[in-house]
């Protein structure tokens, strides 16, 4: 299943795209894609409602704002160079354990809403992302299970403020938690849609030119060996996100650094996992409300 949220900032319902790429509104099914949504099983029961009641459940149109995939979830846990070419562009040594780092909730945002440049922000970078949304609570997990914890995988770019990042002292975390910088979407694809995530190609282009081309493949620790580790050091819920790193042709790593500014469009895509699209705009007090900051 390909599973949307759409509609207004803060009052996004849940959605399915079908086959014949309808998207249909199935809010009489489940209020949102949360943390009870999968704890519940939510995912098989969708499925079976799916099979009686797609026919006559409401069509929305593809106009339609889309909405971060899933609704708030408990955490979003990242993996700092996980890439090969990555790790090269920035002349860093193969890290021997994965690299985690936090990002706040509050940076998640649609696919296609706009980047805003944090106040006093002058390092905003781009980072195209595999991200991994766990299925079920899950803690000191074998890697050979990893994968049955999985409900599916979603398109991520996992924007950076690098001044924020390396040059305030501290956890990455300042440099990654801004508002709206941490697109996702259009749509989460469920495990059994992306059976093997290994050999993904993934992309970025900024204002029309490729930034970053690359492929899963590239990944130093794969999904199954990302979700046991993480679980080694903590719980993770139904609807938590593991991101899986980025890989070479970011700002930072280019000679000099082209950092992004207001009026240049990013975007993003990985196979299978659709496209995404931003366009940078300067930050101004009361500038445009992330979703989740309304409460929702």
């Amino acid at each position: 299943m390909k599973l949307i949220r759409f509609g207004d900032p803060g009052q996004e319902k849940p959605g399915v795209i079908l086959d014949d790429s309808a998207w249909v509104d199935v809010s009489s099914f489940t209020p949102d894609y949360d943390e009870a949504f999968f704890a519940s099983g939510g995912l098989s029961g969708l499925d079976q409602w799916l099979k009686r009641k797609a026919a006559s459940a409401p069509r929305v149109a593809p106009s339609t704002r889309l909405g971060p995939s899933i609704a708030r979830p408990s955490k979003i846990v990242c993996i700092g160079l996980n890439f090969r070419d990555h790790a090269k562009e920035s002349q860093m040594e193969i890290p021997k354990e994965p690299v985690i780092f936090f990002k706040a909730t509050t940076s998640i945002v649609g696919p296609n809403d706009d980047l805003v440049i944090p106040k006093n922000g002058e390092k905003v970078d781009w980072e195209v992302e595999l991200a991994v949304v766990i299925g079920k609570r899950g803690v000191y997990l074998e890697r050979k299970e990893a994968l049955e914890y999985v409900a599916g995988y979603l398109l991520h770019n996992d924007y950076s403020e690098r001044a924020f990042q390396l040059e305030r002292a501290g956890q990455w975390v300042k440099g990654k938690s801004a508002d709206t910088f941490a697109p996702l979407g259009p749509f989460l694809a469920t495990r059994d849609e992306i059976p093997d995530t290994g050999n993904l190609a993934m992309w970025l282009k900024v204002n029309g030119v490729f930034r970053q081309r690359s492929s899963t493949n590239q990944m130093i620790f794969d999904v199954p060996t990302l979700v046991s580790y993480v679980s080694q050091f903590m719980t993770l819920l139904p609807g938590d996100i593991i991101s899986t790193g980025t890989p070479a042709g970011v700002a930072l790593g280019m000679k000099p650094p082209q950092y992004l500014k207001a009026g240049d469009v990013v975007e993003l895509g990985i196979e299978r996992l659709g496209e995404s699209r931003q366009t940078v705009v300067a930050w101004q007090p009361a500038a445009i409300e992330p979703a989740f900051l309304s409460g929702r």
